[in-house]
């Protein structure tokens, strides 16, 4: 499905990572595999360091760290918050919705709107569509979007296939009305025959965790976990995003009436190196215009990872410059969808630390 919006933009990003830091040398030994085998596959990937959560730490958190922060610095304002939206798979509870704990916790507005979105890969894009619906109100003019994810925690330390590439972390974005005549093109697709493709079985109503769900099992593969833990069929995931992303690309440029050369960052989810440069080669980017480097220093931290890699690669040079870009995000659902629009002099683009 195609989208466009009128007006919109992104200004400011801020994204939150733990500080505790996990490096894949330290955790070889966890795994069934020999040591070569391991640091071959450090080596493709691009697997080196992860940050990750401490135990006992929620989404929000990480989210209100980062939105006090933006208080405190005068970064934002409390009661231009028109609506707050809340993308995360991995909620505080079941029940209330974690945007509205969050909400609380920082004592906002009543007079707003709080919504939670179960998505992770294509998170953060459907998060943004979302925001930019929302401000066709005419009493909406400042959206908070946050993408937060602590799915370390769901991952068994003896599964190689999933286990290096899993971090946590959150991002802050505000969206407003745009003054200056703008178009932002969009495209956002799914694909739910693929579902079991990325899940974590247990957990929720259908297979509610117990002794029995804990258990470990060893696939075919010398990989161990329990239907509590995530389980990725990497092959078809593989698959899944170098076959219906590239398409995917050129249809929007063709939408957007514009040439691969005209975007200047490809700025995508990151599961790990080797999928991204595989999917740079099958789109004809260059590598230096699609940035790969956000799992081998933080780690994948699902839909969190765009703004990530928008913080990491960009940071500083957004708040003068301008850039046309190409975002996209794909994996668990399965889903895949992508957005073509300006960043430009944003009113802060950092990275900050939680303890």
């Amino acid at each position: 499905m195609n989208l466009k919006f009128q007006n919109k933009k992104i200004t400011g990003i801020l994204t939150i990572l733990p500080e505790n830091e996990v490096r894949f040398d330290d955790e070889i030994d966890n795994y069934n595999f020999s040591k070569g085998q391991s640091m071959k596959l450090k080596l493709i990937m691009g697997y080196d360091k992860r940050r990750v959560v401490k135990k006992g730490t929620t989404v929000s958190d990480l989210c209100v760290h980062g939105m006090t922060y933006l208080f405190e610095n005068n970064l934002l304002i409390k009661e231009e918050i028109d609506a707050l939206i809340l993308v995360t798979q991995s909620p505080d509870h079941f029940s209330p919705p974690t945007s509205h704990i969050i909400h609380g916790k920082l004592d906002l507005k009543q007079n707003m709107i709080c919504l939670d979105i179960n998505q992770g890969c294509s998170g953060y894009i459907i998060g943004l569509n979302q925001a930019f619906l929302l401000l066709e109100q005419d009493n909406i003019n400042k959206v908070v979007l946050l993408n937060a994810d602590i799915i370390s925690s769901k991952v068994s330390k003896n599964d190689r296939n999933s286990r290096p590439q899993i971090g946590d972390g959150a991002a802050i974005t505000i969206i407003e009305k745009d003054d200056i005549k703008s178009t932002i093109y969009g495209s956002v697709y799914a694909d739910g025959k693929g579902a079991d493709v990325l899940i974590i079985p247990a957990g929720g109503f259908k297979l509610p965790s117990t002794t029995e769900t804990a258990k470990l099992i060893e696939d075919n593969s010398g990989n161990s976990r329990s239907l509590d833990h995530l389980f990725m069929k990497g092959d078809e995931v593989f698959s899944f995003v170098q076959r219906k992303v590239p398409p995917m690309i050129e249809k929007l440029l063709i939408e957007a009436n514009l040439t691969k050369d005209d975007i200047d960052y490809y700025l995508f989810h990151q599961p790990n190196k080797f999928m991204l440069k595989k999917l740079a080669d099958r789109i004809g980017i260059e590598y230096k215009k699609m940035p790969n480097n956000i799992v081998e220093n933080f780690g994948n931290s699902s839909g969190s990872t765009i703004p990530i890699n928008i913080s990491y690669n960009l940071g500083e040079k957004l708040l003068n410059g301008s850039y046309l870009v190409c975002l996209a995000g794909f994996g668990v659902g399965l889903s895949w969808a992508s957005l073509i629009l300006k960043l430009e002099k944003l009113s802060f683009c950092k990275t900050i630390n939680y303890k």
